[in-house]
């Protein structure tokens, strides 16, 4: 079974958008995994085809109907549905490589992309939404968030990345930040290669890499240290 993406959105033009290039791009075109993009507006009743109204108890914006949301949802995903149901939303739970993970372990996800203000609380809690955040910061809606899960979703799944080894030592895999990486030339602009590089002599490459890992890790991301067992 190949992994399913349904994705609710006001701008299914934004999609495949990046995912339709490259590795993700390939793998949709061979089928290992599918997208849908479906139009919220396609859900309302009234002429205007209304998703939002304001918000209970006044202040700025406007809010996403729960009715509308509601009925595009359990369109998308019918009673007995496995895939999960995520909201993108900048207070959501962080989202981390494990759950990236998991995802991709799993039958797919129906993402919900949030606009305005936000979602009713009422349909988050109805239709059991998991929130799900890319970092500290806001976007304009919830489309550019879900193309990033998504990609990073997709590359996991089961062939779509030709060597399956190239994804073991990436950043967060292993609880730490990626060690650098070096290619030819020999020397760049006075910059020579690490000699324990091209030493040829694999246990010292391996602790070398280790080594730059915690230290960039330390450095940068002290917050990763502890959250995860490390790999050794």
């Amino acid at each position: 079974m190949s992994f399913s993406a349904s994705v609710l959105t006001l701008y299914p033009e934004m999609f495949p958008g990046a995912l339709g290039l490259s590795l993700a791009g390939r793998a949709l075109e061979a089928g290992t995994w599918s997208l849908q993009a479906i139009q919220i507006r396609d859900f309302t009743t009234d002429k205007h085809r209304t998703v939002d109204d304001t918000p209970a108890g006044g202040g700025a914006g406007m809010v996403m109907r729960a009715d509308v949301l509601a009925r595009a949802i359990d369109h998308a995903s019918p009673l007995g549905d496995p895939r999960p149901r995520l909201l993108m939303s900048p207070r959501g739970k962080p989202l981390t490589q494990v759950r990236v993970r998991e995802l991709a372990a799993g039958p797919g996800a129906v993402i919900l992309c949030g606009r305005f203000e936000g979602v009713d609380q009422r349909l988050i809690e109805a239709r059991g939404l998991e929130e799900v955040s890319i970092g500290d910061f806001i976007l304009s809606g919830g489309e550019p968030a879900a193309l990033v899960l998504l990609d990073a979703v997709v590359r996991l799944l089961p062939g779509v990345m030709g060597n399956a080894v190239s994804g073991e030592e990436e950043s967060f895999e292993n609880g730490l930040l990626e060690h650098p990486h070096y290619t030819r030339p020999q020397e760049f602009e006075g910059r020579e290669i690490p000699e324990v590089l091209i030493s040829g002599n694999h246990k010292k490459i391996a602790a070398w890499r280790r080594e730059q890992s915690e230290g960039l890790t330390k450095e940068r991301r002290p917050d990763l240290l502890g959250t995860q067992p490390l790999v050794k």
